[in-house]
């Protein structure tokens, strides 16, 4: 039985034994990964792309074997040619996350790494669980990447604020040099705070394995110096910020790291008086019940297993597909090649974290359509496939793109749109060329905000769409928005509240809450609404890093409003060629959208009603008061 067949066993049992015991349901793949890449491009075919492929693999496989860490190269130095080829590569779990979760990550990153930085020979993938790096250069053992990635934060209650900010960075800075003096480069611990000395800090800090002792050092305080600016001296409780090299966290409450596959915790001594004859009886039942449990998902693994490569796998989503909208029309592949130009890159309109987008033409409809061809490798990508297919086939709204078709033909699977000729917003708001006037600005904010008072409130079945952001709002012709990508989006019922338990959705545009709980609602909707109407009306992205500053734009925002000069966060490039009344009022309900406490933001019938002068503006201070 070869390392790949072992791994996959072995992360089988895993996770049957993480259904058993009923643990939390949320997955690194609903997290999307954050890339960096660089440098230049190989040749799809070439020696290189053949040694990435299989050192991928080797370090995801490596890194679960290894309890959490693994780096590897693959090549040969023996001729300029063959040096060229020699790819470097490392994998490693973030400490504070489940063994379980590890592996799903780490078997996630195996599969979509490509998909983030296509043809890239050096990258660096941060996923919610875990770490991929791979380059052609050697890694040296110093080197920090730069770049404040991450911060998530909890304001809770602190008796006294100033022994705690002064514990907690006192904790970060040993736990720094503790980390640094460990061969695992990991450290953690507490501290006790206040006058009695009975409240604790934990923390925790974690760098590569491969760095030196100074390099670990350089990259924990260049992001806890991050993490000092974003969470400066209150009440925040809980903060975590992770690097491409590093992370660090502090909490009010223990830190539980992960723990890899080791001997089972010891029993009670059988000899012991309280082993009594019930607990004995109803242990073992336990455990046939677990071991009935195992098998059964052992089972059902096996048939899922071998109907990955064939057509059974297709027959089941073909039948789901058929049984939940009789909307969309199929179309055979040969019909959707010859549409493309055997998808051409001349017919390429663009490529994500899932797939690639091509422009098509269909003889029998007379149309030009856009094709999405999910990406074969992209497990992902495969599910949002079906949810996308099942959830838009039932919604019909001006502001919605049309799914007009869908393929599935063994791997092939592919979805088929009305063309968008204008492509999608953020292509308008961020170019050099032309400026989008803000007479079409308010017209696609209120477009975006008909098609998510659809979603909510009007169609059948409520609808979250869990990604609002730019890229997904597409124009047409005219510039009328519609909103599209509905991969992530789920369907909910309006009678029992609408919201999910998976996080989902784009950095920056994600309702902090969701980061903490776990947990996506209406009110989650709502903030990344509320994001995308302070970026139309300001031209700036919702997190900028320039050097080693970052801008937070709803925090901008905010305290210009606070000061009483709300219109200076309008984009300067409008040269002030904009209606102050409908500026005022996008950019107040953008705040009334994205504050802190999700009771106070409006529904969006409420937002809509006050974007439309049919209602007054509030007076926000929520977010003022707690950011």
């Amino acid at each position: 039985m070869d390392h790949r067949h072992r791994f996959a066993i072995v992360q089988f049992l895993l996770l049957a034994a993480a259904a058993v015991s009923s643990l939390s349901a949320d997955s690194s793949a609903d997290t999307p990964p954050i890339a960096l890449c660089w440098g230049s491009s190989y040749s799809r075919g070439s020696s290189y792309q053949a040694n990435l492929d299989a050192l991928v693999n080797r370090l995801a496989s490596g890194a679960a074997s290894a309890g959490g860490f693994f780096n590897d190269s693959l090549g040969s130095n023996s001729t300029p040619d063959d040096a060229a080829a020699v790819v470097y590569g490392a994998a490693m779990c973030y400490a504070d996350s489940r063994w379980v979760d590890c592996l799903l990550c780490l078997e996630g990153a195996a599969s979509s790494a490509f998909a983030e930085c296509p043809y890239s020979r050096n990258a660096a993938i941060m996923y919610r669980d875990c770490l991929l790096r791979y380059s052609e250069q050697p890694f040296s053992s110093k080197e920090t990447e730069r770049g404040h990635v991450l911060s998530l934060w909890v304001a809770d209650f602190v008796d006294d604020v100033a022994s705690w900010n002064g514990t907690r960075w006192k904790l970060m800075n040993r736990l720094v040099q503790e980390a640094a003096a460990s061969p695992q480069r990991l450290a953690n611990g507490s501290e006790p705070y206040g006058k009695d000395s009975t409240n604790m800090v934990y923390g925790m800090v974690q760098c590569r394995n491969d760095l030196t002792a100074q390099g670990c050092t350089g990259c924990l305080t260049y992001h806890l110096l991050y993490l000092l600016a974003d969470f400066p001296n209150n009440v925040n409780t809980y903060a975590n910020v992770r690097g491409f090299s590093c992370m660090a966290k502090h909490d009010r409450y223990p830190i539980a790291l992960m723990a890899p596959p080791g001997a089972p915790p010891a029993l009670p001594n059988p000899s012991s008086k309280t082993l009594k004859v019930p607990l004995i009886i109803g242990l073992a039942t336990a455990a046939c019940g677990i071991v009935l449990v195992l098998v059964s998902l052992f089972l059902y693994w096996r048939q899922r297993t071998m109907a990955c490569g064939g057509s059974n796998e297709g027959g089941d989503m073909e039948g789901e597909l058929i049984r939940n909208g009789a909307g969309p029309k199929r179309f055979g592949l040969d019909v959707l090649v010859a549409a493309t130009g055997n998808f051409s890159d001349d017919k390429k309109l663009g490529e994500g974290g899932f797939g690639s987008v091509y422009r098509g033409f269909l003889d029998e409809l007379d149309l030009d359509v856009a094709i999405k061809r999910v990406s074969r490798s992209s497990m992902q990508g495969r599910k949002e496939y079906a949810s996308e297919v099942n959830i838009i086939s039932g919604l019909r709204h001006r502001n919605l793109v049309k799914l007009i078709g869908w393929c599935h033909n063994h791997d092939e699977l592919l979805l088929v749109y009305e063309l968008m000729p204008n492509r999608s917003l953020d292509k308008h708001l961020y170019s050099a060329d032309n400026i989008l006037s803000w007479q079409l600005r308010y017209r696609i904010i209120l477009g975006i905000g008909s098609a998510l008072l659809y979603l909510h409130e009007e169609c059948e079945q409520g609808v979250l769409h869990r990604d609002i952001k730019p890229s997904n709002v597409m124009l047409d012709a005219t510039f009328n928005a519609k909103l599209g990508d509905f991969g992530l989006a789920r369907l909910v019922n309006h009678s029992r509240g609408i919201h999910t338990t998976e996080l989902a959705g784009t950095l920056g545009y994600m309702d902090p809450a969701c980061l903490i709980t776990g947990k996506f609602s209406i009110e989650s909707d709502i903030y990344s609404f509320g994001v995308v109407l302070l970026e139309v009306a300001c031209g700036r992205q919702p997190v900028v890093v320039v050097l080693d500053n970052t801008t937070h734009l709803v925090r901008r925002v905010s305290e210009l409003y606070r000061r009483g000069v709300i219109l200076d966060a309008a984009d300067p490039r409008l040269g002030r060629d904009f209606d102050e009344l409908e500026m005022d009022c996008v950019l107040v309900v953008g705040l009334w959208c994205t504050q802190h406490d999700q009771t106070l933001r409006p529904s969006i019938r409420q937002a809509i009603s006050a974007l439309r002068f049919e209602a007054p503006l509030p007076t926000v201070i929520d977010y003022i008061c707690n950011n």
